[in-house]
């Protein structure tokens, strides 16, 4: 049966293939011919996603659609996600989860038997789908509430986070009385205004 492995991390710190293997492994495991690996770093919470438009396009019917586990398909709205529900389903492509064991089924189960599992199946997935993006909310929220206690404290938020090592220089750099604040700056390629901050806060 032919297979695409779709892959997603949502950062450019993440590494979208970090799962490859483990895909791979369950695809010879389950005897499906791997036709296609599209692997990409984005948000879950977004349709546009060129990869898995891509794998879409490219499946045809009766193709398996892999993935490691519903949240690296999809984190999106409600509206959203059916949306995609659609096109799969219009597809007629198999949504195979790695860890979720009753989409396994789908695999090989033919019958009534299949019709079954792919019921059930369907509903476990869209409650998944609906944790994910509970998931992403909470979190959201989080990040917010700690945005607005770090503004009521008076920190300062937003901006570049300071280059430790940069600043380290500047300091050495300002230990020298034969240089000027203007030199400072053009030895270390940084502003005034940097080499005046660092000046005046405390090491």
């Amino acid at each position: 049966m032919n297979t695409h492995i779709y892959l997603r991390a949502s950062t450019k710190d993440q590494d979208a293939e970090r799962a490859l293997a483990l895909l791979q492994a369950f695809a010879s495991d389950h005897h499906l011919n791997v036709v296609g690996t599209y692997a990409e770093n984005v948000s879950g919470t977004t349709l546009e996603r060129p990869a898995l438009n891509t794998l879409l396009n490219s499946a045809k019917a009766g193709d398996v659609l892999l993935v490691e586990s519903v949240d690296r398909l999809s984190r999106l709205s409600q509206t959203d996600w059916a949306k995609l529900k659609t096109v799969i389903h219009d597809k007629g492509l198999k949504l195979v989860v790695a860890d979720l064991p009753t989409s396994h089924m789908l695999v090989d189960d033919k019958g009534i038997t299949g019709q079954i599992m792919q019921v059930i199946n369907a509903m476990l997935i869209d409650l998944m789908a609906t944790m994910a993006r509970l998931d992403q909310e909470k979190r959201v929220e989080r990040i917010k509430q700690g945005l607005a206690n770090k503004r009521a404290a008076g920190e300062k938020v937003g901006g570049k986070a300071r280059n430790e090592k940069k600043w380290a220089e500047i300091r050495k750099h300002l230990q020298n009385p034969t240089l000027t604040v203007e030199q400072v700056a053009k030895l270390c390629g940084v502003g005034v205004a940097t080499v005046y901050r660092v000046k005046k806060t405390p090491a």
